[in-house]
């Protein structure tokens, strides 16, 4: 039964909890108040009746003195009797005003003729209820019992109890009611962060393009609400934030997908046009196959490069589980003159220029990984600007960081496209043939390469040419 009462009260709203818990709360502090001032009523009013009994014996013991016994009652309901004492034992003097049970006044008298002192005390005496009594020795061997009805007192006590009752009864039924209403404004904003909640979860969070509009803006509460109403709207901004994140990670991933599909079937279905050739027999003689062996092989090593930096690509992306790089300590200027040569062999119509600067600067890096960097940066110059533009390198040093880098007199970037041009299978120019403008991946291989290395690389605001800067992290104490 507890257990049942205790689950049915778990179940209920945290207001109505609370009111109860408060409510149980007030009972207890009533209960405790109503007691002690039921008992401090009792004694003041057994206090006075005592005085009132002291007052009335002061006359009768001179009433007694002078007649023998107690001549007039003096309330309605009170008793006065006279004992002779001797030995110990006491004897009723007659005529006198007593009631039918008269043992606990002889007793009470025997008790008194061995005490120095007036007494008191409460005694229930059959037919007639409870009674106070009061006994005082009158002269040496006679002693006065006085008897007084508790009934006035109990009757009010017991009114004072039922006052009490109703009074305290409304007074908590009010709390209640009361506490429910202010509990329920109080607790209205969790009230309402709990409605946004119910909202975020019928949210469909599956859908790209999920953002989570709604907060808890509602004020008041008081402090700890506040608390509360901040801490969940941040997570709200975080939790839109990483749905945008995720977001525009699915689309880039759709994106990087329908490239890489449109980048490969173009190799795919040359090759495949190649050796459906070789089913027709001009196609074989020699001159011909010769050719059509040459475009295979071309198409297949386009491939394989494809393949090779989106393999690089991807392991970049992990490279919290795996690196790719090689590190060994090696000179970032040799670096730079050995790709320097190799595009001016590669590249007759470009003339390159490397600008004077340190005569070495040693790093920490992966030589291969750098290179490839480099060469990717001045191949990217000489595809996208016209025969005979003017390139240049130049190698720098700054406190904590070396710098290359690598500038072309073309057209430039245009400044809608600086912020993509280092996403994969961009390309500035779209009409741009891929034999002529690449896969698209060469900057964003490059990017990665030098995040990987601790560095960054970005591309200047010049209009009038493009730069690219390559920043890497001197070694300690370098």
């Amino acid at each position: 039964m507890i257990r049942r009462a205790w689950r049915s009260y778990r179940r209920l709203r945290l207001g109505t909890r609370l009111a109860l818990g408060l409510g149980a709360l007030s009972l207890v502090v009533f209960a405790v108040v109503g007691t002690a001032l039921t008992a401090y009523m009792r004694d003041y009013l057994q206090h006075q009746l005592g005085y009132q009994m002291k007052v009335v014996q002061t006359v009768q013991s001179k009433d007694a003195a002078a007649h023998g016994r107690v001549t007039q009652k003096p309330y309605w309901g009170w008793f006065s009797a006279v004992y002779d004492v001797s030995g110990g034992s006491a004897v009723l003097r007659q005529p006198a005003d007593i009631p039918h049970d008269t043992r606990p006044l002889t007793r009470f008298a025997e008790d008194m003729a061995r005490s120095d002192t007036d007494l008191l005390r409460t005694v229930k005496l059959d037919g007639e209820g409870v009674y106070r009594l009061r006994a005082c020795e009158v002269q040496p061997g006679v002693v006065l019992v006085s008897a007084a009805p508790m009934k006035d007192i109990d009757d009010t006590i017991e009114q004072l109890v039922t006052v009490q009752v109703v009074a305290f009864g409304l007074a908590l039924l009010g709390l209640v009611v009361a506490g429910r209403a202010l509990l329920r404004r109080g607790l209205k904003p969790l009230s309402d962060m709990a409605h946004t909640a119910h909202g975020i979860a019928s949210h469909d969070l599956t859908e790209s393009a999920s953002r989570l509009h709604v907060r808890a803006d509602a004020l008041g509460g008081g402090p700890e609400v506040e608390e509360l109403r901040t801490a969940f709207n941040t997570m709200l901004e975080h939790i839109d934030d990483s749905l945008a994140v995720r977001a525009e990670a699915e689309q880039r991933l759709r994106r990087f997908v329908a490239d890489a599909s449109h980048e490969l079937r173009t190799p795919l279905m040359s090759v495949r046009g190649y050796a459906d050739l070789f089913q027709y027999a001009p196609a074989n003689a020699p001159a011909e196959r010769d050719r059509h062996l040459a475009r295979l092989r071309a198409e297949a090593a386009r491939m394989g490069v494809l393949l090779d930096d989106l393999l690089l690509l991807a392991r970049l992306d992990a490279a919290e589980v795996e690196t790719p790089l090689r590190t060994e300590d090696a000179d970032l200027v040799d670096l730079v003159e050995q790709a320097a040569d190799a595009f001016r062999a590669s590249h007759p119509g470009h003339p390159l220029t490397v600008a004077p600067g340190p005569a070495a600067v040693r790093l920490r890096l992966d030589p291969q990984r750098v290179r490839q960097v480099l060469d990717n940066l001045l191949t990217n110059a000489a595809v996208h600007t016209p025969a005979g533009t003017p390139v240049s390198v130049q190698v720098a040093v700054s406190a904590h960081t070396a710098q290359v880098h690598v500038v072309d007199k073309g057209p430039g970037v245009p400044p809608g496209d600086r912020d993509r041009v280092f996403d994969r299978f961009y390309r500035v120019d779209k009409a741009r043939s891929r034999d002529r403008g690449g896969s698209g991946l060469g900057l964003a291989v490059a990017r990665s390469l030098v995040e990987a290395h601790g560095g960054t690389l970005v591309v200047g605001d010049d209009p009038a040419r493009t730069v690219f800067t390559v920043t890497l992290p001197l070694r300690p104490g370098g």
